[in-house]
C-alpha cells in the first residue's frame, strides 16, 4: 500500500525533480573556476579590498573619468557650477507661397504663339481671343512689337527678326522663367488655329516623365539629315524632361547648327542632343492634324480628319480663325448634347428598377429636384407675365413693361416651348403660336429658373387640316456647375484718396467726420489720404476774402494737422451754380494721377479699416467699380422717441436700413474714370447738360462697359440727415433722392407709433 504511493508520487514529481536537477548541473559545470587572483597589466587601473583580493575591476572597453584608485572613504564630492545655456536664434524656415510650389506641385500645359510684328494685330489677336480663356497660360513671343500692345495679351519680345535667334531666345526664356512650373509646353504659329480642349485633354493622357517630342513629323530638307522633325505650322508638343535635358547644349545648338526654318533648327537640335524623334502617335494617342485648302469654307469640311484636327493650318486673315474657332465649337457643343442625351437614357433605364420606380428619376433627367419650403415663409413666389407686361415690377409697381433682359428670356423660353413640342409632335402634327395666355415663372436656387406657360397654338396634321388648342407646358432653365473664373489680381496695400465734397450745409457735420476719421485713420496709420472739395456758389466765391463760409472748416482742419504731424488734409475749392459729380471728378481727376484709387463719399459718412480695404479688394483697374450700399440710420427722434439717443448705432431694423436708392459712394481708379469720360465726349457736345443730369453711377453704367459691383456695405453707416435734392438733375435722379429722405425717416412700424400718438392727442 505504501509502496505504491510512493511509486505514485514518484510519477508525478519525478520528472520536476529531474529537471531541477540537471538545471543545477550544467549551470555548474558552464563556470569558470580558478584558484589564483586575476592580475592586470601595467597601466591599468584597480580597486583593492582588504584580503588583497580583486574588489573590483573597469573592463577594458570602459570609461574612467577620475582616478579611482582612491579609497571610498577619500571619496569627496565636486560640485561643478551650472551655466546657463544661451538660446541660440532659431533658423528661419524658409515657406513658399504657394502649397503647390512647397510641394512640387505644376501646372499641365503651356503654350507659346510664335507671332511677329506684321501679324500680332491681326491674327495675334485671333489667335487670343479663341483659346486664351480655355487655357492657364499662352505667351505671345515675337522678334520686335509695336508700341502699343493688344490688350489681354502677355507678349514677349526678343528684339531682333532672325527666325532661328527668336526660336533659341524663346526656349531659352522657357527654360529660365517657365520650365518649373509646367510639365508640357506646345509651341504654335499664329497662323494656326488651335483647338484648346482637345489639346489639354491629350496632355492630360500622357505621363509627364516621358521624354516626347510630338507634331506632324517631316524629313529633313535634302534627305541628308537622318531622323524627323515636327513640321511647325501644326504646332508640337515637348515634354519638360526633353527641355531639361536639351538644356546643356542650347549654347552648341546656336553655334554649330544651320538652318533657315526654325523648326527644323529645333529638331535638329533636339535629334542631336537627345536622340528624339518627331512622333504623330505615343502610347495610342494620336496627334490630329489638318492642312486647310486655299479659300475653303470651314462648315462644308465633313472629313473624319478634319473633325479630329487638333491644330488647323494655314489660316489666312482673322476672319477664317473664327469661322474655324465657331465650327468647332459647334462640333463639341454637339458631342456635349449627345453625351447629355445618353445619360439621361440610362438613367430612365436605371430608374425603372429602383425603389419607386420611374418616379425616382426627377424631372428634368439629371437636374436637382425643386426646392421644399420647410415653412410658409420658405415658399417661392411666382411671377405672373404676358409677352407683353410683368405683374412683378422692381420699384413696387403692380404692372410695368416686359422689357429689356426680361423680354428676351420670355421670348426665347416660348421658343424652345414650340420647338421641343415640334420634334415631339412631327412629322404627325405640326404647331405654330398664336399666343401666350398665361405665363409664370420663379427662380429656385437649387435648380434654376422655372416656366410654366399656357400657350394657344395652330395645330396642322399632314393633311393640311388645322385646329386651335391650347397647351400647357413646364420648361426649367437649369443653373450651371459652380467654376472659378479668373480675376485681376488686387491687394490691400493701395492708397485710398477719400474725396468729401462740401456745400454749405454740410458744415455742421464736418466736426464729427473728423472726430471719426480721425480714430479710425490718422490713429491707425491707415493708408489713406483725406481730401475735402469747398463748394462755392459765385456769390459766396466772390466774399471768400471777407466772409469765408469754410474758415470754421478750414481751421479744424489745420489744427487735426497740428496734432498728427504726419497727417496733410489738402482741400479743392471750386465755383459752380449746378453742384454735378461728374464736374467735381472732372476737376479732380486732373490733379491726381492715372493710378489712383478714388472713394467718393459724404461728410456724414463714416468709414473704418475694414471697408477700406473692401474698397480696395472690389475697385479693379480696367476691370470693375464698387458702389456700396450705406447703412442709413433713421432720425433718431423717430427711431428713439422718448428715449434716450445710443452712442453707437448697431445694425438692427428698427436703428436704420440699407438705403438702396444712394449711389453717391463709390470706389473707381482714376484710369477707369478718365476712360468712361472720354466715352462722353461726343454725347456732351450734342448735349451740354448731361454733366449735370447724370451721376457718376449712371456714368459709369452706360459709357464704360466695366463690372459695376454694387453690394450692402456694413462697415459703412451714414447719419441721418436731410438731403437737399437737385431738381437739375435727371427725373430718376430727383426721384431717388426723395424717396431715400421719406425712407431714412423711420420704419413703419415706428411712424404708425407717432401717428397713433398724435391721434389720441388730438382726440384728447
Amino acid at each position: 500500500m505504501r509502496f505504491s504511493l510512493f511509486i505514485s508520487v514518484l510519477r508525478s514529481l519525478g520528472p520536476v525533480i529531474i529537471g531541477v536537477s540537471l538545471g543545477f548541473t550544467l549551470s555548474l559545470l558552464s563556470v569558470h573556476w580558478t584558484e589564483e587572483a586575476c592580475y592586470l597589466d601595467e597601466g591599468e587601473d584597480v580597486t583593492l579590498g582588504q584580503d588583497g583580493l580583486l574588489k573590483g575591476a573597469r573592463k577594458p572597453n570602459s570609461i574612467s573619468a577620475v582616478n579611482e584608485v582612491e579609497s571610498e572613504e577619500d571619496f569627496e564630492p565636486r560640485i561643478v557650477p551650472y551655466k546657463q545655456v544661451q538660446p541660440s536664434a532659431p533658423k528661419k524656415v524658409f515657406r513658399a507661397k504657394y502649397i503647390s510650389t512647397e510641394l512640387g506641385m505644376r501646372e499641365r500645359l503651356f503654350v507659346g504663339v510664335l507671332t511677329s510684328k506684321n501679324t500680332i494685330n491681326t491674327l495675334g489677336v485671333a489667335v487670343n481671343r479663341t483659346i486664351s480663356h480655355h487655357l492657364d497660360m499662352v505667351i505671345f513671343f515675337t522678334g520686335s512689337r509695336n508700341r502699343k500692345v493688344p490688350h489681354g495679351m502677355f507678349v514677349v519680345s526678343h528684339g531682333d527678326e532672325r527666325q532661328i535667334w527668336n526660336m533659341f531666345q524663346t526656349i531659352k526664356y522657357i527654360l529660365e522663367h517657365c520650365i518649373n512650373e509646367y510639365d508640357w509646353f506646345y509651341f504654335v504659329q499664329d497662323d494656326a488655329y488651335t483647338e484648346a480642349d482637345r489639346v489639354k485633354s491629350l496632355v492630360e493622357h500622357l505621363s509627364m516623365d516621358r521624354e516626347l517630342y510630338m507634331g506632324s513629323p517631316e524629313e529633313f530638307i535634302g534627305g541628308e539629315m537622318e531622323g524627323k522633325y515636327c513640321y511647325g505650322g501644326f504646332g508640337y508638343l515637348l515634354s519638360r524632361s526633353l527641355l531639361l535635358r536639351l538644356q546643356p547644349f542650347l549654347e552648341n545648338c546656336r553655334n554649330d547648327i544651320l538652318s533657315a526654318r526654325p523648326d527644323e533648327w529645333l529638331g535638329r537640335c533636339i535629334i542631336d542632343y537627345t536622340n528624339k524623334n518627331c512622333v504623330s502617335e505615343y502610347e495610342g494617342l494620336k496627334y490630329h492634324h489638318y492642312e486647310l485648302g486655299k479659300n475653303s469654307d470651314p462648315s462644308k469640311e465633313q472629313s473624319e480628319q478634319f473633325k479630329n484636327a487638333l491644330t488647323v493650318h494655314p489660316v489666312s486673315d482673322p476672319e477664317q480663325m473664327y469661322r474655324l474657332h465657331r465650327h468647332f465649337t459647334e462640333i463639341e457643343l454637339q458631342k456635349t448634347y449627345d453625351e447629355i442625351a445618353k445619360l439621361q437614357a440610362e438613367i430612365k433605364n436605371v430608374s425603372v428598377v429602383a425603389f419607386d420606380g420611374n418616379r425616382s428619376a426627377q424631372w428634368p433627367v439629371g437636374i436637382n429636384p425643386p426646392f421644399e419650403p420647410k415653412s410658409r415663409f420658405e415658399v417661392l413666389k411666382w411671377e405672373y407675365f404676358t409677352e407683353e407686361e410683368i405683374y412683378s415690377c422692381i420699384d413696387g409697381s403692380p404692372k410695368c413693361e416686359l422689357r429689356g433682359i426680361d423680354r428676351m428670356d420670355v421670348a426665347d423660353v416660348i421658343d424652345t416651348a414650340i420647338a421641343e413640342l415640334n420634334k415631339k409632335y412631327m412629322p404627325t402634327l405640326h404647331l405654330k403660336k398664336q399666343q401666350l395666355i398665361n405665363g409664370y415663372r420663379r427662380f429656385d436656387p437649387i435648380r434654376g429658373m422655372e416656366y410654366t406657360l399656357d400657350l394657344q397654338l395652330e395645330v396642322v396634321n399632314q393633311k393640311g387640316h388645322s385646329r386651335s388648342i391650347t397647351k400647357r407646358v413646364h420648361l426649367v432653365r437649369p443653373l450651371s456647375r459652380i467654376e472659378i473664373i479668373p480675376m485681376p489680381y488686387v491687394t490691400e496695400a493701395t492708397r485710398v484718396h477719400i474725396i468729401i465734397p462740401l456745400a454749405l450745409q454740410d458744415r455742421n457735420f464736418v466736426n464729427h467726420f473728423l472726430e471719426v476719421f480721425a480714430s479710425n485713420a490718422f490713429e491707425t496709420n491707415e493708408n489713406a489720404i483725406l481730401t475735402f472739395l469747398f463748394i462755392y456758389d459765385p456769390v459766396e466765391a466772390q466774399q471768400v476774402n471777407q466772409n469765408d463760409i469754410f474758415a470754421s472748416v478750414k481751421a479744424q482742419i489745420n489744427a487735426y494737422e497740428r496734432k498728427y504731424s504726419t497727417v496733410k488734409i489738402p482741400w479743392i475749392s471750386v465755383k459752380t451754380e449746378t453742384p454735378s459729380q461728374i464736374k467735381f471728378m472732372d476737376i479732380i481727376s486732373k490733379k491726381h494721377p492715372v493710378d489712383t484709387l478714388f472713394f467718393l463719399a459724404k461728410v456724414t459718412t463714416n468709414m473704418n479699416s475694414e471697408f477700406l480695404n473692401r474698397c480696395r479688394m472690389n475697385s479693379i483697374n480696367n476691370w470693375q467699380v464698387f458702389f456700396p450700399i450705406h447703412f442709413q440710420e433713421f432720425n433718431p427722434d423717430v427711431a428713439y422717441h422718448n428715449q434716450p439717443h445710443p452712442a453707437t448705432v448697431d445694425l438692427v431694423k428698427d436703428a436704420g436700413h440699407f438705403d438702396r436708392r444712394s449711389f453717391e459712394e463709390s470706389c473707381f481708379y482714376n484710369s477707369d474714370y478718365m476712360t468712361t469720360r472720354t466715352r462722353m465726349v461726343a454725347d456732351v457736345q450734342e448735349n451740354e447738360e448731361i454733366l449735370e443730369s447724370l451721376d457718376i453711377y449712371d456714368m459709369f453704367v452706360k459709357y464704360s462697359g466695366l463690372h459695376v459691383f454694387r453690394a450692402v456695405e456694413p462697415a459703412l453707416h451714414q447719419q441721418y440727415h436731410y438731403q437737399d435734392c437737385n431738381p437739375r438733375l435727371s427725373e430718376d435722379i430727383y426721384h431717388r433722392c426723395v424717396q431715400s429722405n421719406l425712407e431714412g425717416i423711420g420704419s413703419r412700424s415706428q411712424l404708425a407709433i407717432l401717428l397713433f400718438e398724435q391721434e389720441q392727442g388730438n382726440s384728447t
